[in-house]
């Protein structure tokens, strides 16, 4: 991780499970770290939480992803305020406990796609843009995919929309790969698939009885993103896939 140093690393969906972890272990490795979410008050709780030292390398920004516009000032202001962005990892994620055949909901069908497909989109064009502009060649952008990105288990209740929007991740993080080939650049794309991990995003009062599962830590697959992150100029990690211990399918 020496290579990383002060360098920037912007992470998606930062107020709790996933992003916070990644975001407390980039910083606590020397990164100036930008956590974005739309809880800016989650943010703030996790800076004050930090080490000194770490704290004063937090950046707190409230962006909602899905909201293009917002992505493109939250981009403009790290390139502006810190440089530029050399990591992005696009963690933040959206759960709809409704079925795709149900009535009236169309909202979170759509606005599972806007978080899950389009915010993963935009946040990746802009920071791949600024790197470009800024002629980094060693940058990396990380999707935190799903193991239902490469299958639909029967589990005894409906994927929803969430299985189907990973589906779309997994086939975005190739055409990705095969368009940073085109422009010749060696920055790296890597899709992490994660099984269940223990956050929010899981309502466990939703999960039928005897349907329960092992689950991950949020610091495993934080644990895993770094790794990606901290491999030699000549290795690219396409696609990692990481379950807890016991897990079924």
């Amino acid at each position: 991780m020496n290579r990383w140093l002060n360098r920037v690393a912007v992470v998606t969906g930062s107020s709790s499970g996933i992003g916070a972890a990644v975001c407390k272990d980039l910083v606590a490795k020397g990164m100036v770290v930008v956590g974005l979410a739309r809880r800016e008050d989650r943010l703030q709780e996790l800076k004050s939480e930090l080490p000194a030292d770490q704290a004063a390398r937090f950046h707190a920004r409230k962006c909602d992803v899905s909201d293009e516009k917002q992505v493109i000032d939250t981009f403009a202001w790290v390139d502006q305020t810190l440089g530029g962005a050399d990591v992005l990892v696009n963690n933040a994620g959206k759960l709809a406990y409704i079925n795709v055949l149900d009535q009236g909901n169309s909202s979170d069908l759509r606005s599972t796609l806007d978080i899950n497909v389009l915010g993963v989109s935009w946040c990746t064009r802009e920071a791949f843009q600024s790197m470009e502009r800024r002629k980094i060649n060693d940058g990396h952008i990380v999707i935190v995919n799903s193991i239902l990105g490469h299958r639909v288990p029967n589990v005894g209740m409906s994927l929803n929309m969430y299985a189907p929007s990973k589906h779309a991740i997994t086939a975005l993080t190739e055409v990705l790969r095969q368009e940073f080939l085109a422009k010749g650049t060696h920055i790296k794309i890597t899709s992490v698939s994660p099984g269940a991990v223990d956050t929010e995003i899981i309502d466990k009062t939703k999960i039928p009885a005897g349907l329960e599962f092992p689950m991950l830590r949020s610091e495993d697959v934080a644990d895993a993103i770094t790794y990606c992150i901290s491999t030699p100029p000549n290795v690219q990690i396409h696609e990692l896939t990481i379950k807890p211990i016991g897990e079924k399918d």
